[in-house]
């Protein structure tokens, strides 16, 4: 999977991704006062073979001239009806506002619907304004039972097969 948006570059991860994509993570996690939880929370970014690979999920990495600046994923879950749940979507605050984390969620949904899955659940914490703001714009509606500690709002989304 290789997608372009303007001068970057959306593409599959690769064990050779990992440091690159834990540091964006850790980043912009500590940017917003969120703490790093590589045994708990986030082990799904240090082992994606397993928590996405393994499970019918896909992780991503974004590059700008060869540089990791951002991951989004997904991986089936067992809440709602064949649902998953998007996870790791960060970009590094160099790449924001330009349109990129639209287009990532965006093209996730499109991957999503083409494996037929007919929901899209993300936990998020309310001090992520602007992507609960893209969320919200892109249809998502606030449900109940948040299940990560650090976030406090859970959105689901319906969607059907192209």
């Amino acid at each position: 999977m290789v997608l372009h948006y303007r001068n970057f570059l959306v593409r599959g991860w690769q064990p050779g991704d990992r440091s690159a994509a834990a540091v964006v993570i850790k980043t912009v996690l500590a940017e917003y006062g969120l703490g790093w939880e590589p045994e708990r929370t986030d082990r799904d970014a240090l082992d994606v073979e397993t928590h996405y690979w393994k499970t019918g999920g896909e992780f991503w990495v974004i590059e700008q001239q060869a540089q990791v600046v951002g991951t989004a994923g997904y991986y089936p879950i067992e809440r709602g009806r064949e649902a998953v749940e998007i996870r790791k979507m960060y970009l590094l605050p160099a790449v924001r506002g330009l349109g990129l984390g639209q287009f990532l969620l965006e093209q996730l949904e499109q991957a999503i619907a083409r494996r037929k899955f007919q929901q899209i659940w993300i936990e998020t914490a309310s001090v992520l304004e602007a992507a609960v703001s893209l969320y919200e714009r892109s249809g998502y509606q606030q449900a109940e039972g948040v299940s990560t500690a650090r976030c406090d709002l859970v959105y689901v989304k319906s969607i059907s097969a192209p």
